[in-house]
């Protein structure tokens, strides 16, 4: 264990934890972030919303407890009871926002870090159509920047960084802390005999799996795994099968850590065809298995997960996305050259780089002197 400058009592706020059937890369980050933490010395909590199967109060095997309550809408009531009320008495706060902010220096009686993987412009009409996409936009564009113009941010890429001073958010106030990867065992799996993609991901409409599946049309030889659960399989399988593409499509919904490093081995190419990403966790870990990935360019944090051109391919648009899978699907060497590239740039991201950088920021707010949000 590394010893901190001064052991703390960090609380983190997420609406979500890993375990929540919908969770994703941002719960990921949390748990690792929280776990490096812990790691040098300080006590982290994190705070998140009940689901089904999990129990409100446990300790993680990394030293992080858990605490889970109210549902996801709720979470954030919850959230602000348990700090008014004196459950729990952090001397730092992290106020994860995806999308819809804690807003914790109302109520905190501590110094916050803010989180952001991404900003949801994109994704609130998708999710939420209407008022309440507008209401939620409203809320991380409008509000947020207002409540938490004093506090640290803590972003993943340059992207986000850049759309968050857009938002009006003090580029000093802004540090990057990039995703780190697991290490993987190095376990000989040889690719399919047969043209295979993959995507890995929470099946919602933002992830757009159905680009994955519209490509799929275009190439008659190939076939695909879509590696993810969530409410929108149900459409997606409609539309396989609309497609006529549903017999080369593998719904695997959700699988263990080893069966999707399996999966990102075994594919000539791995699809990421998100409206937005914060960063793109999958496609360093396609990339630690020799996986060249292709992604949207507009798509936010792809362009620092991916050196486009180098280690994957960044499609501008729809028919530019198809025609990259169709080139990199017939290119075996251009294939082996991105793959052997994504793998040796998924080696210099590690959890405890991220760990240590993440925890100089905390050491600093922490250091100074609380600011109340008149």
């Amino acid at each position: 264990m590394e010893s901190a400058a001064r052991s703390r009592h960090v609380l983190f706020l997420n609406w979500r934890d890993t375990r929540n059937p919908d969770g994703g890369g941002s719960e990921v980050f949390v748990e690792r972030i929280a776990a490096e933490l812990v790691r040098r010395g300080h006590r982290v909590t994190l705070f998140c919303a009940a689901h089904p199967g999990a129990p409100a109060d446990e300790t993680l095997p990394s030293g992080v407890r858990v605490l889970r309550r109210g549902g996801w809408r709720t979470v954030y009531l919850w959230a602000a009871w348990v700090c008014l009320t004196g459950g729990l008495r952090p001397d730092l706060i992290v106020d994860v926002c995806n999308g819809v902010p804690f807003l914790s220096p109302l109520y905190a009686g501590c110094p916050t870090v803010v989180v952001v993987h991404h900003v949801h412009r994109e994704q609130w009409p998708v999710v939420l159509p209407g008022w309440r996409g507008r209401l939620g936009w409203w809320l991380e564009s409008r509000v947020a920047p207002r409540v938490y113009r004093r506090c640290r941010y803590v972003t993943v890429s340059e992207p986000t960084r850049e759309e968050l001073i857009r938002l009006g958010v003090d580029p000093a106030r802004i540090t990057i802390v990039r995703n780190g990867l697991t290490p993987v065992r190095d376990e000989a799996v040889a690719r399919t005999p047969y043209p295979s993609l993959v995507v890995l991901g929470r099946l919602v409409p933002h992830k757009r799996v159905e680009y994955a599946l519209r490509a799929l049309t275009a190439l008659p030889d190939a076939r695909l795994v879509v590696a993810g659960r969530g409410w929108w399989e149900p459409e997606l399988r409609r539309l396989a099968a609309e497609l006529g593409v549903a017999e080369r499509t593998e719904f695997a919904g959700y699988v263990s850590e080893h069966r999707k490093h399996r999966l990102l081995a075994s594919a000539w190419v791995a699809l990421v065809p998100s409206v937005k990403e914060g960063w793109g966790l999958t496609i360093l870990e396609a990339g630690a298995r020799g996986t060249p990935t292709i992604a949207f360019r507009e798509a936010g944090g792809v362009r620092d997960a991916i050196v486009d051109g180098q280690t994957g391919l960044l499609a501008d648009d729809p028919d530019e996305f198809v025609a990259l899978i169709r080139w990199l699907l017939s290119d075996e060497k251009t294939r082996q050259q991105l793959g052997e590239a994504a793998h040796a740039y998924a080696r210099g991201f590690t959890w405890a780089a991220s760990g240590r950088r993440f925890a100089q920021v905390v050491d600093e707010v922490a250091a100074r002197p609380r600011q109340r949000v008149p």
